[in-house]
């Protein structure tokens, strides 16, 4: 308001002075837009001229750095692209053999973007047109994640002098990751249209993914082939060939997670949506729950249960149950030999399946003597939740609990704030299924998936997964209350009232 009223000022100012004094402004004018542009010209003219140099070096490199210009300049003009396009590729290209590269492709959009958000953000505070944004209870549990598995584990081995390798950096530095998208896609995303896009968007990419994940189960269309080319896990190629849909995540289980996340969002917006969208949206749920049953993991079935409840109790949504028992059956025709192949692991001696037996072996044989040993369970071990065993498959045995890797990675401190992030999560969803518009959509999504995660959960760490932990922080980033577009346009700062007096024209009231 005080900035309006010294503009009004200074232009009645103006208008007042003589003719000459006038003119003298509009030619300062004039020449500071003259050197503006002249500035911009001959930084384009540079760029030309680097970009020819660098494509007369390495052509590669030339339109790498061409895609990330002009990338860059998307984003700075649209912020809310970088959302758009972390939501809909992070799960096409998360799983993309990375080689000896340092990152991989969506984690190299991750550095970029977030540069560009700091960059805006930081133009705009100098303006006066930016403030530190408010935190609420979930924000402050995924710091309190972000510090307990990282700055937290690795300032007790510095006490207990314990080494620190390059995994253990890098272990500490996957929350912070996830909370950097959570980040991007908060202060990119101002209106409730651009967030409606961001869900759908959401729902494509999933879709791909399961339907590429259910083609690679029963081994059609040379999918597996395809996918051991470029998304084996590690390089192994016959990862890809066992008869489970790890699809574009490399991982069977994220696979299915990323389907439970946005089957909440499709049934949240069929509880909602009219006439246009139903069948396109009743036809993504069946193929998010094909996806899950295709993924053949027994955690995430349950977890698909959990998740279904939950949804019903939100949306109110009670055909839903209705509709459930003929997909299941259709799911389980369509699917047979994946589920055959499953419920052979129980014909064995044990009557467990070997995956069980195997993970419980590597359980108390790598990890449980150690972490419960030393007091170790209160601060942690390490932040890496792998030990190196060369006769292993890939020369690593990971964690195959979620719970043993919060105690693992930070002990009690880690172990409280995710179950802190989850009820917060869960809470703040459960509020805001009662409203209307995307925030609904993406709280009951979360809260179905979160309430899922905490069951699934016990078998291995789903929440920091390569492709479905990226999904719930992104989705997580929606949930909150923004406004329409026409709202967020028209919105302008009020002028002051003002109250005439008999020495002055206006002052502020």
């Amino acid at each position: 308001m005080t900035v309006d009223i010294a503009r009004k000022r200074g232009a009645m100012q103006r208008s007042l002075l003589p003719g000459r004094f006038r003119e003298l402004l509009a030619d300062r004018a004039y020449q500071t837009g003259w050197r503006s542009r002249l500035r911009l010209d001959v930084i384009l003219l540079v760029a030309c001229v680097a970009f020819g140099g660098l494509a007369a070096w390495n052509l590669k490199y030339a339109l790498i750095g061409l895609l990330v210009a002009g990338l860059s300049g998307w984003v700075l003009a649209r912020p809310q692209v970088a959302a758009y396009l972390l939501i809909l590729l992070t799960p096409l290209i998360v799983g993309v053999n990375a080689g000896a590269a340092a990152l991989r492709p969506n984690e190299a959009l991750i550095v970029l973007f977030a540069v560009l958000v700091i960059v805006r953000w930081v133009a705009g505070l100098r303006t006066g047109e930016r403030r530190w944004p408010k935190l609420d209870k979930v924000d402050i549990s995924l710091i309190a994640l972000g510090l307990t598995s990282s700055v937290l584990p690795l300032l007790m081995m510095v006490a207990r002098q314990r080494q620190i390798t390059a995994d253990d950096l890098l272990y500490s530095i996957v929350i912070w990751k996830l909370l950097a998208e959570y980040v991007i896609v908060r202060s990119t995303i101002t209106t409730r249209e651009q967030a409606m896009k961001c869900l759908w968007l959401s729902m494509i990419a999933a879709a791909i993914v399961c339907v590429i994940g259910i083609l690679q189960s029963l081994n059609l269309l040379g999918v597996p082939a395809l996918l051991a080319h470029f998304y084996a896990p590690l390089g192994q190629e016959s990862a890809v060939s066992i008869g489970r849909g790890s699809s574009l995540l490399s991982l069977p289980a994220a696979v299915a997670d990323l389907a439970i996340l946005n089957l909440g969002i499709a049934i949240a917006m069929l509880a909602r949506a009219g006439k246009g969208n139903r069948k396109w949206l009743a036809g993504m749920a069946i193929v998010f729950v094909l996806g899950v049953v295709a993924a053949a993991e027994f955690s995430t079935v349950i977890g698909l249960v959990i998740a279904l409840i939950v949804l019903v109790v939100l949306t109110g949504y009670k055909r839903l149950l209705g509709y459930a028992v003929p997909v299941a059956i259709v799911g389980i025709i369509a699917l047979w030999p994946v589920i055959q192949m499953r419920l052979t692991g129980f014909q064995s001696a044990s009557g467990l399946p070997v995956s069980w037996e195997t993970r419980l072996t590597n359980l108390r044989t790598y990890f449980w003597p150690q972490l419960f040993s030393d007091n170790n369970w209160i601060l942690g071990v390490r932040p890496s939740a792998r030990v190196a065993v060369p006769t292993q498959l890939y020369g690593y045995v990971w964690i195959e609990s979620g719970y043993t890797w919060l105690l693992w990675g930070g002990g009690l401190p880690l172990l409280g704030s995710y179950i802190a992030f989850a009820v917060y999560a869960i809470r703040k969803g459960w509020a805001l299924a009662r409203r209307q518009g995307p925030a609904a959509i993406a709280g009951t999504a979360v809260a179905a998936a979160l309430a899922a995660q905490l069951v699934s959960m016990l078998f291995d760490p789903h929440l920091t997964y390569r492709g479905s932990g990226d999904a719930l922080f992104l989705i997580l980033a929606l949930a909150r209350i923004i406004p329409a577009r026409r709202a967020a346009a028209t919105a302008r700062p009020k002028p002051a009232a003002v109250a005439a007096t008999p020495d002055r024209q206006e002052v502020p009231a």
